[in-house]
């Protein structure tokens, strides 16, 4: 197991101890009250270049980055795959031997290939890649800001700071994750992250959308969504992914909300204080009625807010310094 990401890349979160996870969070929290002031900016990375390389749409994980890069007073490289070389034919090595021979630092990455971060971590070894989401592999910094946001929100109920804002938290929490599992990085981050932490994970959704096999995933299949709800403390929607084919893994629209939506109704069945998250963006209506995801349960839009001092963070502890210097 991995116990920090200082000076590392962030290509998973499958193999970071909790250790590792709770440092990212510890040090989320201080740039939260970064966030906060009139000037939102800190010299931490002052001279460092950050390139912001997205081969698939995003809004709030690039805007998050790019934020985030800037309030640590980086210099950000941010390249338009639709009017680069790219569009050309350009290969991903040779973008990246391109932007490094700029002189950079860090790169941040997302792309539509499953392990294409890693890739990029052989080609330049001496550059930190962070993964912002590959292909169906992974999304490790939506899984850290899920697993802070929860933390906050519980750490707020029992005004605890400190070592009581660590683990305690999660020990024994119910996570009920729901939608599309089969497509979704993002699940496989929140799991490997809730899970480290302590806490119980379950998965439900149409057997269609379920991976096809779960050997290794430290989760249950729940057989009843009604039931799970009421189990759960905290549910994590995910949206039906129809770039990545979902559509055809599933009768209709009407039917996938009907049996796994998260309905008003259904929304009823959760137990006082439970959470509602979902990684955006949403189709409302579909995996979740707009007045459930405007309910006073959800925290999307806080997990919106927690994605800059999560990626200052990570941005942070990757690019500050190897443990070896450390240990030095």
């Amino acid at each position: 197991m991995i116990n920090t990401i200082r000076g590392r890349n962030l290509l998973s979160l499958d193999h970071l101890s909790d250790r590792a996870i709770l440092e990212v969070l510890d040090t989320a929290e201080l740039f939260v009250e970064v966030n906060q002031r009139t000037m939102k900016k800190v010299p931490a990375l002052k001279g460092r270049v950050v390139a912001s390389l997205f081969y698939e749409e995003s809004t709030r994980t690039r805007l998050s980055f790019e934020t985030a890069a800037k309030r640590l007073s980086a210099d950000v490289l941010s390249l338009a795959v639709a009017s680069s070389s790219v569009k050309k034919g350009e290969s991903l090595r040779d973008t990246i031997a391109t932007i490094d021979a700029l002189g950079i630092d860090a790169v941040v990455l997302r792309h539509q290939s499953s392990g294409a971060a890693h890739q990029v971590s052989d080609y330049v070894p001496h550059v930190r890649v962070i993964n912002a989401g590959d292909g169906l592999h992974q999304h490790p910094t939506q899984g850290l800001l899920d697993v802070f946001t929860v933390r906050q929100v519980l750490a707020e109920r029992v005004h605890a700071r400190g070592p009581e804002t660590g683990r305690e938290l999660f020990l024994d929490l119910h996570v009920l994750i729901v939608g599309d599992i089969r497509h979704s990085r993002v699940a496989r981050s929140d799991v490997a992250a809730y899970s480290a932490l302590g806490a119980q994970v379950r998965v439900a959704g149409p057997g269609t959308l379920l991976p096809a096999s779960l050997d290794g995933w430290p989760v249950t299949v729940a057989d009843d969504f009604d039931d799970a709800l009421e189990w759960a403390d905290v549910v994590c929607v995910l949206r039906l992914q129809r770039e990545r084919g979902t559509g055809s893994f599933v009768p209709s629209l009407a039917e996938f909300t009907r049996t796994y939506g998260l309905t008003t109704e259904r929304a009823r069945r959760l137990r006082d204080g439970a959470l509602i998250l979902h990684p955006g963006p949403m189709n409302r209506g579909v995996e979740i009625d707009s007045a459930v995801a405007d309910s006073g349960a959800a925290v999307i839009e806080r997990q919106v807010t927690n994605g800059v001092p999560i990626r200052m963070a990570t941005l942070y502890l990757t690019i500050s310094g190897s443990p070896e210097e450390d240990a030095a």
